[in-house]
Parts: structure tokens; sequence; C-alpha cells
């Protein structure tokens, strides 16, 4: 009886250049049933919003993908080089078909990082290589069914939630719209930036939403509330495999008030019911944070995300957690900045917090 053919693994860099092999990761994305972060899509719009390179590694065997490695090639004077997988992105990580796959895609990557100068590598669930640190002590993960209409949505809200939700479905100052157009991106970034100043975190730059938008136009929106006509609270949500997943939310200091926040998510949760959707992917928070807090009083249990990291012999890890005692003093100062001047100084400095 003849033995099996063995077949070997090779591995390749790739800057997602050519059509064919984009479509290819895809493929092997959707057969992977894998996240959104994983799919070329997310890291050309990536690369061209904020021009951190998308690149990656292809696992093959026998002349077909058994693995696949997403990267952003981060490149910041304040925050040093570092390769994320995937940047901007909440997951990502090794996606492979065994345990060798796996294996052989670290080891690119850490040759990759040696030859071009990169500090660290940063994988955002998926397994962990061995030799690499499991990180699971920083982020948790929210998420839960939509229930099967609106009442039954109100009712599967905690009691203090649903009371706000309530309150602010009765205020006729309050209107809700979604959409995909200039307006509503315009909307969206008018929200989004003054919330992320009064956190004291520079924004992203505007192009990044945009790309997004057009990399994802039927799996992404933006739903919005409005207080007398003017934009307070907006979201950007992708859809993928059966969840809604509000991906960047904010609501300016008229928010709060109005319960706009409580609104929002509540009509994006209806809003995703009749797209589908059958789940509803809150993100990630870094543990015990302010959103950390708000979701778990909207009745969604933390589930702790475990993240992989590499760095190179003598380089200490990249800080943009913040959270850390080191940005303290400048968060305490952004918050102060006019928003105009945060708008015009912050997404250069953001494009490094991939």
């Amino acid at each position: 009886m003849n033995a099996p053919v063995r077949l070997e693994t090779s591995v390749h860099f790739t800057t997602l250049r050519d059509s064919a092999e984009r479509s290819a990761i895809e493929g092997f994305v959707r057969e992977c049933e894998a996240s959104l972060f994983h799919l070329p899509q997310w890291l050309t719009a990536v690369e061209a919003g904020t021009g951190q390179r998308a690149s990656g590694f292809v696992a093959s065997r026998g002349g077909t993908i058994a693995g696949w490695l997403p990267i952003i090639e981060v490149r910041s004077r304040l925050f040093g080089r570092a390769l994320v997988s995937s940047g901007f992105g909440v997951g990502g990580g090794i996606c492979a078909v065994d345990e060798g796959v796996a294996a052989a895609l670290a080891q690119a990557a850490q040759s990759h990082a040696v030859r071009d100068n990169f500090a660290s590598i940063e994988c955002r669930g998926g397994p962990v290589p061995e030799g690499w640190e499991a990180v699971a002590d920083k982020h948790c993960g929210f998420a839960k069914e939509l229930a099967e209409d609106d009442e039954a949505q109100l009712l599967a809200s905690p009691r203090k939630a649903r009371a706000e939700i309530r309150k602010a479905l009765k205020d006729e100052s309050l209107s809700v719209r979604t959409g995909r157009e200039a307006d509503d991106l315009a909307a969206h970034y008018a929200v989004y930036s003054e919330s992320v100043r009064n956190l004291g975190t520079p924004v992203f730059p505007r192009r990044l939403f945009a790309e997004m938008l057009r990399a994802f136009p039927e799996a992404s929106d933006i739903l919005t509330v409005e207080r007398h006509g003017k934009p307070i609270a907006s979201v950007f949500s992708f859809y993928h495999r059966g969840a809604v997943m509000p991906f960047w939310g904010g609501g300016t200091l008229a928010a709060r008030g109005a319960r706009a926040n409580e609104l929002m998510y509540y009509r994006l949760m209806l809003h995703a019911r009749r797209r589908g959707m059958t789940r509803f992917d809150f993100g990630r928070s870094k543990i015990k944070s302010g959103p950390y807090r708000f979701k778990k009083n909207w009745g969604f249990e933390p589930q702790p995300l475990t993240y992989a990291h590499w760095h190179a012999p003598g380089e200490t890890p990249r800080d943009v957690d913040p959270t850390s005692p080191a940005y303290a003093r400048r968060i305490a100062l952004w918050k102060r900045l006019p928003l105009f001047i945060a708008n015009r100084i912050g997404p250069p400095i953001a494009r490094g917090l991939a």
C-alpha cells in the first residue's frame, strides 16, 4: 500500500495588487468563515484611507490556499513600526487549515519583520504561535442574539436602558436616518470627531470612512440620530456573517441628555434585523473602561479576547493603549483642543494607531 503523499507548504508575501489573488484570498476567508478583518477589501480600504501599506502572507499546498495572515504595515514616528493583523480592526490573526500552516505563516511574518526592521507583530485573534506572547487581559468582546421583533428587542434590554430608550422614543425632537451618501458620511464624521476629541483621542482620517463605504457597498452603512435636524449621535456599522457590527460610533455632549446613544443602538438593532441579521456584535472594549461598562449595562456579557504578540530581539512593545499612564497628560491636553485644531492635526497622528 502506497504511503499518502505529503504536500509541502509554501508561503509568499503579497501586497494585494493582483486582482486574481485578492479574489482567491477572499474565497478562502469566506470558506473558513473568518472575520471581516481578514478580507482583502478591509486591508485595501485601510491602505487607501490611511496610507499604511496593506499586505499579508499566503500559504499554499498543491496550488491551493491553505492559510492567510492579513497585515497592515504600520510606520509611525510616534508609535514605531509594527505588523498588525488586522490594522484598525478588532480581529484578524492567522487563518490556517492546520497547525503546520499556522507555524509557517508565523515564521514568514517574523522573518519579514526582522528583514524590514519592524519591531513587533500583533495578531488580533487566531492561534498563538509557539514563542509568542498571549495577551488575554486587555480587551473583551461583546455579542448576543437579536430578538425576534421590536417589542421583544426592547424588553431584552436591562430595565434602566429600557427606560432610557422609551423616553427617547417619545421625544419628538429626535429623528433617525440611515444611509451611505455624502451627507451621511459628513454627519457621522462631525459627530464622531467631536466624540473622540472629548475622550482625548485623535480622530482617524475622514478618508478611511469613505474608503470603507466604497469597499463594502452592500455591507456597511451609517445610522445617525438628529435633534431638531442637527446630528448628535452617529454610528458606522458593518454587516458580516449574520452579525451587525457597530464599529465607529459616538455622540456629542448633547447626546447624553437626549438619550441619543440609547436610541441609536436600539434603532440599529431593529434596522439590522430587517436586513436579515441575527446577532449584534458590540465589538471590543478595554476591560473596565467606560465603553466596557456601557455595554455591560446593556446586558452584554464580556468575553475575553486573546491576542498574540511577537517582538524582535532587543525591541520593546509599542504602546498604543489610551489608558496607559504614559498618555494621561497628553489626553488631558487633547480634550481641551478646539475641535477644528484636533481635526486638523489628529488624522496624521491616528494613522499610527492601527
